[in-house]
C-alpha cells in the first residue's frame, strides 16, 4: 500500500465491549447473541445520529470515529442510556453491560474507512478501565467537551496502560440524568485540619531529559517524607498530590480538592553529579508566596537539600518541634550518588506495581546495596518490597520471601533506627506471618516516628481489622483516608472492617466508591458480591462475579483464606459465607 492510501488525521474514537461475555454466552448462548444484536442496532443509530461511523463491530465489541468529540462522548451517553433501560426487565445476571471508552487522538485512516494507530489504542485501554454501564474517556476529550454535554467528569488520576509509553490520564463520565450510583461518587468536602497543612506537588523535571523523571519524582517524594515526620504538620501523601502531575494547575484548586492551606512546587535540575533545586511556598486561599529559594548543590548533599526545605517550610509556617522531633533533625550527612540513583530507579519501578517492575525494582536495590551497603532507606525498600510481592501473590514468592523480607527490614533498622519506612515495612511482614502484636508495634512506630505519613495509619488500620477490631481499624484507616484521599485501596479496607461490624449499607457504599474510582478491582467485587449474599441479593452477587472472573480468572477464594491473616478464621468464613448464600464456588 502506498503512503497516499493512508491518511493521517485528529478524531474522537470510541471504544466498547460487553462486559462478562464469555460467562453470558456460557449461561445461554441463543439470549446472548439476540440481545447482543439488538445492542449493536442500538450503537449503530446513536453513532450515526451523533455524526460517528461504526468502523467495526467483530465479535462483541465496537468501534466508531467521530469528527468531533462532543459527538462520541453524547453517542456513548445516549447508548448507555438506552441499553440501561431496555436491559430492566432481565434479571441482573443477563443483563448485557457494555463498558465504553472514548478518546481524542491522532489515527491513521486507510483508504477503505478503516482506522487504527495509538489514538485507536488508547480508547481501547480506557473501555477496559471503564465499570460495566459506564464511560471512561482521556483529558483531551474531557477539555474537548466541558461545557458541551450533560454530563461531569471524575478524575481518576493518571493510569498506566498496556503497550502505550505515557500514562493515559482518565476521567469517569456521569450522566447529568444520574441519580443512584453518581449520587454515590460525591465526595466529602475536605475541612482544613486544625495545624499548618501542605500538599507537595510533583516536582518538575528541567533536566532536558525525559529519562530523569524518576528522579524529580524521588526528590518530591522525599521532600514528602521528611515533612510528614513532623507532628505539628499535615500532610497529603505522594499517591494523592501525584494527581496533579504534567497539569497545569490552579493552587486554589490543589487546595481546596486535598484540604490544605499550602502548597510546594518546585523543580529539580541534574547535570553530573551537580543538582539544581527551587522550591516555592504558597498560600491556596489567596495564591501568594510564603517563602521560595534556589539550591545548587552536589549530588551528596541531596539530604542536606531536603533537610533545608523542610526547615524553611516549618519556620516560614511557624511550626513547633516536639523535643524529640528536634533531637531526630541531626544533620543526615552526604550519601554516596549513584546508590541514591539506584534506589530512586527502585522506588519509580516498584510503583509500577506489577511482577516486571518489582524485579527491575529487586535488581536496583541490589546493585545500590553493593555500592553502599549500609545505606538504610534501600534496605528498607527492599523488605517492603517482599511484602508487596507476597500480598500480591506476585511468581518471586517463595517458601522463605517474608522471612527474607525480614532480615532486609532488621538489617533497615540496625543502620538507622528512626527509619520509618523500615517500621512501615516490618508491619507488614509481620502481619503476613500472622504475628499480630509485633504487627501493630511496628505501625505504631511508624506513626510515632511520622505522624503524617498515610502508610503508618493505613498498616495500622489493617492491623486492627485483621485482629477482629473493627471500630478502631475504620478510625485508623479514615486518618489514612484523610492523608491520602486518592488512593482508593483505602476506600475496601473501610468497607472490609464494616462489612466485619455487619454495617452493611455502609460497607456497600466504600466497596461502590472504590470501584467507581477502580472499575477494575476484583478484591471490592469478591466482597461486594458476598455482602450481596449475605443480604438476599444473590443475582447481583452472581453479575459481579462474573465480573471479577473476566478481570481475573486465577481469582482464589482457598488462597484468600491461606493468607489473609485473620486472628481468628470464624471471620474470613463470615465472607465466604455470603458467597455460599449466592450460590457462588468457595
Amino acid at each position: 500500500m502506498s503512503s497516499i492510501d493512508l491518511k493521517q488525521r485528529l478524531a474522537a474514537i470510541l471504544a466498547a465491549d460487553v462486559a462478562g461475555y464469555s460467562r453470558l454466552m456460557a449461561a445461554d448462548e441463543r439470549a446472548t447473541v439476540a440481545a447482543l444484536d439488538a445492542a449493536r442496532a442500538t450503537f449503530r443509530t446513536r453513532i450515526e445520529s451523533s455524526q460517528g461511523r461504526v468502523i467495526d463491530m467483530a465479535g462483541d465489541s465496537v468501534l466508531a470515529v467521530f469528527e468531533t468529540a462532543a459527538g462520541a462522548v453524547s453517542a456513548a451517553l445516549a447508548i448507555q442510556s438506552e441499553l440501561d433501560r431496555s436491559g430492566k426487565d432481565s434479571p441482573e445476571e443477563r443483563r448485557m453491560r457494555f463498558r465504553i471508552g472514548v478518546h481524542l487522538g491522532d489515527v491513521i485512516e486507510k483508504a477503505d474507512g478503516t482506522v487504527y494507530g495509538d489514538g485507536v489504542n488508547i480508547a481501547a485501554r480506557l473501555q477496559a478501565l471503564a465499570e460495566p454501564g459506564g464511560i471512561a474517556v482521556s483529558e483531551s476529550i474531557r477539555t474537548a467537551v466541558k461545557g458541551k454535554v450533560g454530563a461531569a467528569f471524575e478524575d481518576r488520576g493518571e493510569q498506566q496502560v498496556k503497550n502505550i509509553a505515557e500514562p493515559v490520564r482518565a476521567y469517569r463520565v456521569v450522566h447529568a440524568g444520574a441519580t443512584s450510583l453518581a449520587a454515590e461518587t460525591v465526595e466529602p468536602e475536605l475541612r482544613l485540619p486544625d495545624k499548618p497543612s501542605i500538599a507537595v506537588l510533583p516536582f518538575t523535571n528541567m533536566s532536558g531529559d525525559a529519562e530523569q523523571e524518576y528522579f524529580a519524582d524521588g526528590i518530591t517524594e522525599d521532600i514528602i517524607t521528611e515533612l510528614s515526620r513532623i507532628s505539628g504538620m499535615f500532610v497529603i501523601a505522594r499517591n494523592s498530590s501525584f494527581v496533579f502531575k504534567n497539569r497545569a494547575v490552579d493552587v486554589k484548586e490543589v487546595g481546596r480538592k486535598l484540604g490544605v492551606r499550602h502548597v510546594l512546587e518546585g523543580s529539580v535540575r541534574k547535570a553530573g553529579r551537580r543538582v539544581r533545586i527551587t522550591a516555592q511556598l504558597i498560600d491556596s486561599a489567596t495564591g501568594g508566596h510564603a517563602w521560595a529559594e534556589r539550591f545548587d548543590r552536589d549530588l551528596e548533599d541531596i539530604f542536606a537539600v531536603q533537610d533545608q526545605v523542610a526547615r524553611h517550610i516549618v519556620d516560614a509556617l511557624k511550626v513547633e518541634l516536639t523535643p524529640p522531633e528536634r533531637a531526630r533533625r541531626a544533620p543526615r550527612g552526604r550519601v554516596n550518588a549513584e546508590a541514591y540513583d539506584y534506589l530512586m530507579r527502585a522506588r519509580a519501578c516498584l510503583l509500577l506495581f506489577t511482577p516486571e517492575g518489582a524485579d527491575e525494582a529487586r535488581a536496583m536495590l541490589q546493585r545500590a546495596l553493593e555500592i553502599d551497603p549500609g545505606f538504610a532507606p534501600a534496605h528498607a525498600l527492599l523488605a517492603l518490597l517482599h511484602a508487596t510481592e507476597y500480598a500480591n501473590g506476585w511468581p518471586q514468592v517463595g517458601a522463605d520471601h517474608l522471612q527474607r523480607g525480614m532480615k532486609a527490614a532488621r538489617e533497615a533498622l540496625d543502620l538507622d533506627p528512626d527509619l520509618a519506612l523500615a517500621y512501615q515495612a516490618t508491619a507488614a511482614l509481620e502481619l503476613w506471618q500472622k504475628n499480630h502484636a509485633r504487627a501493630e508495634q511496628a505501625a505504631r512506630k511508624a506513626v510515632e516516628l511520622a505522624p503524617s505519613e498515610a502508610v503508618g495509619y493505613l498498616a495500622l488500620g489493617q492491623v486492627f481489622d485483621f485482629e477482629g477490631r473493627h471500630e478502631a481499624a475504620i478510625e485508623a484507616l479514615e486518618q489514612a483516608l484523610r492523608l491520602d484521599p486518592g488512593l482508593d485501596l483505602i476506600l475496601h479496607l473501610i468497607g472490609r472492617a464494616q462489612f466485619g461490624l455487619g454495617r452493611y449499607d455502609e460497607a456497600e457504599a466504600s466497596f461502590r466508591r472504590r470501584l467507581i474510582r477502580n472499575p477494575r478491582s476484583d478484591m471490592s467485587r469478591a466482597y461486594l458480591a458476598s455482602l450481596y449474599g449475605a443480604t438476599g441479593r444473590a443475582e447481583e452477587a452472581r453479575r459481579l462475579w462474573g465480573e471479577l472472573l473476566e478481570i481475573n480468572p486465577q481469582f482464589s477464594v482457598e488462597r484468600l483464606r491461606e493468607i489473609l491473616p485473620y486472628k481468628d478464621p470464624a471471620w474470613f468464613e463470615r465472607f465466604a459465607d455470603g458467597l455460599r448464600k449466592a450460590g457462588l464456588a468457595t
